[in-house]
């Protein structure tokens, strides 16, 4: 296992910095928003994993703090493969390369997964970790919608009132989602503690 962390984890990270590097440079070359590429939970949530992966290549001192941002990835990044494969699957994805739309969308909430799931955490995690890592998505929330009605641009379709029957059906959506974070929160804590390393 030490020795797939140390191969596995670099190459995952850095293709994954490769996508998103590779899909930024089609998307200046068409003259498209740089912040809007930015502002694709997909994308942040992708270059979190790619940091978390990099950075724990090797065990590292305060082990709790990495097994918590490691939990915290998992989380975006399977809830992003949920979102996408229910939701975005068969939504016209415009510029972005199938390989990119591959790994960020699918190999990546995969690899996330089984890398939590083969070397489980040191720490034990619970509730209070599970409320602050829906932090990170309630402000995202709230950043697009804001930036959704002052720009007219949103990321998704199910955030963009006019699309979905206006602000109730994003409500709709919204809720439905964070329940998603909840129970995919709750099931890797739950799996990652019952895994957990002595």
């Amino acid at each position: 296992m030490h020795t797939l962390k140390l191969i596995l984890r670099p190459l995952l990270g850095l293709l994954t910095l490769a996508a998103i590097g590779s899909q930024l440079l089609i998307h200046v070359r068409l003259g498209a928003n740089v912040v809007n590429f930015f502002s694709y939970f997909t994308n942040l949530s992708n270059l979190i994993a790619a940091a978390v992966l990099l950075l724990t290549t090797k065990r590292q001192q305060k082990a709790g703090r990495f097994d918590r941002l490691r939990a915290f990835s998992t989380v975006n990044m399977v809830v992003v493969g949920i979102v996408f494969s229910l939701l975005l699957r068969n939504v016209e994805l415009g510029a972005l390369q199938p390989w990119v739309n591959f790994v960020l969308h699918y190999l990546m909430p995969c690899a996330v997964l089984l890398d939590w799931l083969l070397d489980p955490p040191s720490t034990r995690l619970g509730t209070r970790d599970l409320i602050l890592f829906l932090i990170f998505p309630a402000a995202y929330l709230a950043y697009s919608l804001l930036r959704g009605a002052q720009m007219d641009w949103y990321p998704y379709p199910f955030l963009n009132p006019d699309h979905i029957g206006g602000y109730g059906g994003v409500v709709g959506y919204s809720v439905g989602i964070t329940v998603s974070f909840l129970l995919v929160g709750w099931a890797v804590l739950a799996v990652g503690n019952r895994r957990q390393r002595n």
